[in-house]
């Protein structure tokens, strides 16, 4: 059996995901990484992190959407590795939804992406996790509680996502610990946003500034290793926001 530590990391091929994985790696994990398109740069990474320690990495890809698919990515991280300690769910799904416009197919990607592949990666996880009495850790956001304009079906998934942590917390305790970390302003959507909708989210940030990815990094880090007595609990990483 693999000597080091496991973690299964979904979405890690970039932004937040990849910063999570460079992370983990560099504190001594093994590393399963999934990406569902951006296969070219989790090969990229995946080549930066074998130069560092070979044989430490294995590369999935899948549609989370797939349901059916989650069980095989827990699969292969076990057989490759022979142990899996941690799983990160950090994949997500994020576009407006106005009122009015909604369809059942965008609540399906949203759900299927910020709710439904979490769970279900979870289950599937849960008897490997419980015998090397691991954790998961779930990538949330700060619009679980305080709803985003024109992003209501994201919020809800994201909420659900909440939910889900505190249940799976009570569920797989005490061989498990389940935790998330709600993000503020770390990174701008990859479409970007207007200047001046940067500097009013700052300025509704106490510590005027946008956090980083190394930010989030460092708490899922924490979180996976380091917090033995916490469980059920969703850390704001938000630089204060939640205060205004």
């Amino acid at each position: 059996m693999n000597e080091r530590p496991v973690v299964l990391v979904t979405g890690a091929a970039r932004r937040i995901g990849a910063t999570i994985a460079r992370t983990l790696h560099a504190a001594g994990y093994d590393l399963a990484l999934h990406c569902r398109r951006s296969r070219s740069e989790l090969d990229a990474l995946i080549d930066v992190l074998e130069r560092a320690r070979p044989r430490s990495t294995l590369a999935l890809q899948a549609d989370l959407a797939e349901v059916e698919r989650l069980p095989a990515l827990v699969d292969a991280a076990v057989q490759r590795f022979g142990r899996l300690d941690g799983l990160v769910n950090n994949a997500s799904a994020f576009h407006p939804t106005p009122l009015g416009t909604i369809t059942a197919a965008q609540w399906d990607e949203l759900f299927a992406a910020n709710a439904r592949a979490p769970l279900f990666l979870a289950q599937a996880a849960a008897p490997h996790l419980m015998a090397s009495r691991g954790a998961i850790v779930n990538l949330i956001d700060v619009y679980a509680e305080r709803p985003l304009a024109q992003h209501s079906v994201y919020g809800m998934a994201k909420a659900a996502l909440a939910m889900a942590t505190r249940a799976l917390a009570l569920e797989l305790a005490p061989a498990v610990r389940v935790n998330g970390i709600a993000p503020g302003a770390i990174l701008w959507p990859d479409a970007g946003k207007p200047p001046a909708e940067q500097e009013a989210l700052i300025a509704r940030t106490p510590l005027q500034r946008m956090g980083t990815p190394e930010d989030v990094a460092a708490t899922a880090l924490w979180l996976l290793r380091d917090a033995a007595f916490v469980t059920g609990e969703i850390l704001r990483v938000d630089g204060g926001r939640a205060l205004l």
